[in-house]
Order: C-alpha cells, then structure tokens, then sequence
C-alpha cells in the first residue's frame, strides 16, 4: 500500500510537468528501482526456465544467472504492457490503479504459495517462503484487498483484483505442470503478473464503461 501510494504521488506530480506517456514511463521506472528489479528478475528467470527439456533441466535454467531471450523479451513485454496500460488511464483511474495493483501484487504469493507445492522444498528462500506461510494469511490479507478494491472502485475494482490474482493463479498452474512446484523465481514472477494484470484490467474496465 505504501509503494502503490509513492506511485501514485509520483504520478500525479510528473503530469504537471510531463506528457501522459512520458510521466507513465517515468512512474513504471520507479516502480521497478523501488522494488529492485526483484519480481523482473523471477519473470525473466521463470520465462527462461520453460525452455528446458525436462523439469530437472529447467530447474537448472532458472538457476542461472545469465538470462535468456525468452527471459529477456518476457521482461520487455511485461514494461511495455504496463506502460502503455498506465498511459492510456485517465488520472483518477491512474492513482487508482497505482495504488491497488502493488498491493494484489503482493497478495498473489500468500495465495499461490498455500496452493502450489514447492518445487525443490529447503532449497530456496522461495521454499523457505512458502514452509513457513501461513495458510489463512492469503484468505484475510485478501479480504483486506477487495475491501480496499470495493473502497476505491467499487464492484470494479474487485474485478480488477480478481483478474490480478487470476493471472498469477494461471501462471503458477502452468509452472507448476512444468517442473512440478513453485520456486522463488515463480513467486517473484506471479507479483509481475498480478501486478500488470490490475493495470490491464482498468484499462480494459476504462475503454469498455468510458468512464
């Protein structure tokens, strides 16, 4: 909440000075320098690992600290479609998406975390994560979020989250065919996801209702 509200400061003081494109490219930097560049890192790795020949070898690639091309063009695509998602907001639905979508980012681990297996369990802080996560800690952190959903948004906002949770939700299932269980780098990934699935779901929610 505190990152999606400097998010949304920042965004509202750089369109005073900026066009809406720029000021959107300026606010997706900062997000990503706040954060590390940690959950782009998961995504990348993540990407990467999907190309191994079996579950041990892609293990193996997401181990890797060298990244990949699909790593590299996942990591692309993922700031672009944020980008262009934020340019395209008009500035109420801006900071309210600034503000929502970090906050289902980082519900999307509680949630995935108690669902999914570990892929390599005491191997990983990712492991680590998931041993010690509580289970009821994903059902009231997220109540938490769609009472704030329903707060900013209404009945849309909860949609805007559940479509966040969906993606990350859809992502760990697919991983977890892949190599058998969730790792860090899959967590990390799944904040991304939920994360620019909140920004493509306002933006969706934007040109179908114009409001």
């Amino acid at each position: 909440l505190a990152l999606g509200l400097v998010l949304a400061g920042a965004d509202r003081a750089l369109l005073l000075v900026f066009p809406s494109l720029l000021a959107a490219a300026l606010v997706v930097a900062l997000w990503k320098v706040l954060t590390g560049g940690l959950h782009l890192d998961g995504l990348a790795d993540g990407l990467d690992g999907l190309a191994g020949r079996d579950a041990a070898h892609r293990l193996a690639i997401m181990r890797d600290s060298r990244i990949g091309v699909f790593g590299a063009v996942g990591v692309i695509l993922a700031l672009l479609l944020s980008l262009v998602a934020l340019a395209e907001l008009p500035a109420p639905a801006r900071a309210a998406a600034l503000v929502l979508a970090p906050v289902v980012g980082r519900l999307a681990p509680l949630l995935t975390g108690a669902l999914f297996p570990a892929a390599t369990p005491s191997s990983g802080a990712g492991d680590a994560f998931m041993a010690s996560l509580p289970r009821a800690a994903g059902l009231l952190y997220g109540a938490v979020v769609v009472i704030l959903a329903g707060f900013l948004l209404g009945p849309r906002g909860v949609a805007m989250v559940a479509t966040g949770v969906a993606a990350a939700m859809i992502w760990s299932a697919f991983l977890v065919r892949r190599v058998g269980g969730l790792t860090g780098d899959g967590l990390g990934a799944g904040v991304e996801l939920a994360e620019l699935g909140v920004l493509l779901a306002a933006s969706a929610d934007v040109r179908l209702t114009g409001a």
